[in-house]
């Protein structure tokens, strides 16, 4: 790796002792500013835990964890670590089950979400010469602005579209010379569906060559399909508004993982039953300290997001530990018959049938027996009409499903533009049972 293959070279090229250095440095630092919030001063005088008792990064395990209830709990500003007029922006929850996650911002706090931000997109070859085109919606919404400033930062043109009005979209992306987009991976099909109907072909009438990816789990052959039908490479992405938003961690051109940016964040994966840590190389919940905020840090933040930590360097050459594609939120998985399920498990199934769209939707429903059945839309390009093809194809679904899920599902091919449509993150599952509310 070249200095000029970074944006911030002092940061990404460091080693790993290096890495580990300048953490425990932000970490003390950090506990000590976090002494200013009125939540994590009672929580630590509650235990009898002082700042001086974090000596080294394993004793970040002293620390409690933080949870999106202690931020509802205390909204909106209870956890803040600075006073609010230093603060210079505010992001937040939908709040639609109560109190919205508020975060702070001061003007450091934007400056270096930026620079994160500016640095994952550098990372896979955007440079100033691009046109990058913004699909998130703005607003409270982290996606829309957190990119849109790194986009900026990089010093690439931007097109704010946010999100929806595809043809306004497909419009932008011809007129613009649009040559990076970032989008939520369910609309990377219907921004293809359209431009079909329109008569355009990515690949020779736009000049395409990134897609941005992430804010839904997705499976590794649901990337492989954008980028068969956009002719573009497709690069996995993490963030969240607890962490400031979309930068925490980036795939690099090798598509091996997401380095997470540890000079900004600790991470930690655990058993989501027993808190206790994980190996490298095992699934578990990841938890999250940032270390390089003024507004409000968060300490051992509960993400619910199922991951691990990917073994092994990089081919890139950057030390920044990797983060497998997240599997699900251990709060999203559904129990049916006392079987642990992921909706990612069925879609990595799904995607493999070159006849099914991306469009599906599990429904859970409570009988003698709880039962699952599975719509997925077919693709256009399939003869619909030869009816033993579809049964034959419903079996082979069923069957392969049930040998990853050990449940069997009632599959149900159904026909184009059938399922719901929505412009935020798509509806994956809807659970009509009575006794999981």
């Amino acid at each position: 790796m070249k200095r000029e293959d970074c944006f911030n070279p002092e940061f990404e090229m460091m080693s790993r002792h290096e890495i580990e250095k300048l953490q425990l440095e932000r970490l003390k630092k950090t506990v000590r500013h976090c002494m200013n919030s009125p939540f994590y001063k009672k929580r630590f005088d509650e235990i009898g835990l002082n700042p001086d008792d974090i000596k080294t990064l394993d004793d970040i395990r002293k620390i409690p964890f933080t949870t999106k209830q202690d931020l509802r709990e205390t909204y909106p500003f209870g956890i803040a670590s600075v006073p609010l007029n230093k603060c210079v922006r505010l992001h937040s929850s939908s709040g639609t089950t109560g109190n919205p996650t508020v975060i702070l911002h001061t003007q450091r706090d934007l400056d270096e979400w930026a620079n994160a931000v500016a640095r994952c997109l550098y990372m896979v070859g955007l440079r100033p010469d691009d046109v990058f085109q913004n699909t998130s919606g703005y607003g409270m919404f982290t996606g829309g602005l957190g990119f849109q400033y790194g986009a900026e930062r990089l010093g690439m043109l931007t097109v704010p579209a946010a999100a929806g009005n595809t043809l306004r979209q497909i419009k932008f992306i011809k007129d613009f010379g649009t040559t990076a987009i970032h989008a939520m991976p369910s609309y990377a099909p219907r921004l293809r569906e359209v431009m079909d109907q329109l008569g355009i072909d990515p690949r020779k009438d736009t000049k395409l060559t990134t897609f941005i990816i992430g804010a839904e789990p997705h499976s590794e052959a649901q990337r492989k399909r954008i980028e068969e039908m956009m002719g573009v490479k497709a690069y996995n992405s993490f963030g969240m508004s607890e962490m400031c938003g979309p930068g925490v961690a980036f795939e690099c051109k090798e598509q091996n993982g997401m380095h997470i940016w540890e000079d900004y964040y600790i991470v930690e994966i655990v058993n989501p039953e027993t808190l206790e840590p994980v190996p490298d190389g095992e699934i578990g919940e990841l938890i999250l300290t940032s270390i390089n905020r003024e507004a409000m840090p968060l300490l051992r933040y509960r993400t619910r997001d199922l991951t691990r930590i990917l073994p092994g360097e990089c081919p890139c050459g950057r030390h920044h530990k990797r983060l497998d594609r997240m599997k699900g939120r251990s709060d999203d998985m559904i129990i049916l018959s006392g079987v642990n399920i992921f909706p990612i498990q069925i879609e990595k199934i799904l995607m493999h049938f070159d006849e099914l769209s991306s469009d599906y939707l599990i429904t859970l429903t409570e009988g003698d027996h709880d039962a699952m059945t599975i719509e997925v839309e077919i693709n256009d390009a399939m003869f619909v009409d030869d009816y033993q093809h579809l049964a034959n194809l419903t079996k082979t679904v069923t069957r392969q499903i049930k040998d990853e899920i050990l449940i069997t599902p009632t599959v149900k091919l159904v026909a184009k533009n059938t399922l719901p449509r929505t412009e935020g993150k798509a509806v994956r599952v809807k659970d009509l049972r009575t006794h999981y509310k």
